[in-house]
């Protein structure tokens, strides 16, 4: 081996070695329901992992036959169900003044951590509380809270994190209050799920991150947010985007991730397509992970 050869082997080892230290160490997921509707459930699993994803995120099951089918499938193609989606919080919130409304959102919760127990997810996404003009940011407060301390036992029982996530319902709107919505609980069953898209309203989802630290933040979901100026109705147009096409600094992302030592789950929640479309989504998640 010449000079030369030597000087360009360790280069290329250098580079290398600079590559993996970029790299953050997190496993992709994507949403069931962004897999084809037309496939049975193992082969949504199997395009899963076809497409280049490590995991799968679930959403509440009430059906025991198709929960059964879910674990099956997972089993059979090796792609986890790292997480569930809870699908009541929105229609009925833990913080609406109606108690029937709260008992169903108090069922679905139990039907979610009944769900990641049965398919071996470690968290449930959790919606805490909507704020509108029957309830005010206080009782949004104090209202979810209780009601999350009651699921607490079931989540510990079933070692399953409940997952707060912020999203747009008027609530938890700072990093700094997120933080403390989640530690006043005292409880290492209840963290948060960030999501970096829903930040950007107003927001920078580089300092969510790192106010809310690794120690806070479960899970992740990963979408694309941007402001377009509409110059015939002269207002800004909100929409959600493709990955890289919106408003986010994903190098910026990259980096605060790389900061607080993030190391979980970063599950792509957009639209869904076929199986060169989730092949796209995954390289763009793959170009984010690698700070690129």
């Amino acid at each position: 081996m010449t000079r030369r050869s030597l000087i360009a082997s360790a280069s290329a080892l250098a580079a290398a070695a600079a590559d993996s230290a970029k790299k953050l160490p997190v496993k992709k997921g994507v949403l069931v329901s962004m897999l084809p509707k037309d496939l049975s459930i193992k082969d949504k699993f199997q395009l899963a992992k076809d497409s280049g994803f490590d995991a799968v995120e679930g959403q509440t099951v009430d059906d025991p036959a198709i929960e059964a089918e879910m674990a099956k499938a997972s089993q059979a193609t090796g792609v986890p169900i790292h997480s569930v989606m809870n699908m009541l919080h929105w229609q009925f919130p833990l913080s609406s003044s109606d108690s029937e409304a709260v008992d169903k959102s108090m069922a679905g919760m139990e039907t979610s951590i009944r769900n990641a127990a049965a398919w071996g997810a470690n968290t449930v996404l959790l919606v805490p509380g909507v704020v509108n003009a029957a309830t005010g940011y206080a009782d949004a407060y104090k209202r979810s809270q209780a009601q999350v301390r009651k699921l607490i036992p079931s989540a510990e029982k079933n070692k399953v994190v409940i997952a707060v996530e912020n999203v747009w319902n008027k609530f938890l709107l700072s990093p700094m209050e997120f933080a403390r919505y989640v530690d006043e609980f005292q409880s290492p069953w209840v963290k948060a799920y960030f999501d970096v898209g829903n930040i950007v309203l107003y927001g920078f989802p580089q300092d969510w991150i790192r106010t809310l630290g690794a120690a806070r933040i479960a899970k992740v979901h990963l979408k694309d947010f941007r402001n377009r100026r509409n110059m015939v109705v002269r207002a800004n147009v909100p929409e959600f985007v493709n990955l890289r096409e919106g408003d986010i600094d994903w190098k910026e992302v990259h980096k605060a991730f790389q900061d607080i030592g993030y190391k979980g789950y970063m599950t792509v929640e957009l639209s869904g397509g076929d199986a060169k479309y989730l092949k796209d989504v995954a390289s763009r998640v793959d170009l984010i992970i690698n700070g690129e």
